[in-house]
């Protein structure tokens, strides 16, 4: 009995494994269908601030009007995943 289950010990080492990264696989193809693309026409922030050498971040941390701030929950903000961020996003 000892000798049968030393020689599956890899075996099942090694399916363990590749259901792990069956799962991950599946988990990163699933997250990369839930953020739909940006219309062609949506500017991107690098173009929108070209003069930022380091990129720029959308969060804003000083005061804004209330229409601004609904205008951002509107848009999903929180939910958007860098580079695809909608200009609503950025402060005017």
């Amino acid at each position: 009995m000892t000798d049968s289950f030393i020689r599956l010990r890899p075996i099942l080492a090694w399916a363990g494994l590749t259901v792990l990264l069956a799962v991950s696989a599946a988990q990163s193809a699933a997250t990369l269908k839930g953020n739909p693309a940006l219309p062609p026409d949506t500017q991107t922030a690098e173009q929108m601030f070209a003069d930022a050498p380091d990129g720029v971040d959308p969060v804003v941390t000083g005061p804004v009007s209330a229409a601004f701030k609904q205008r951002q929950q509107d848009a999903g903000c929180d939910s958007a995943v860098r580079p695809k961020i909608p200009a609503t996003c950025y402060p005017d």
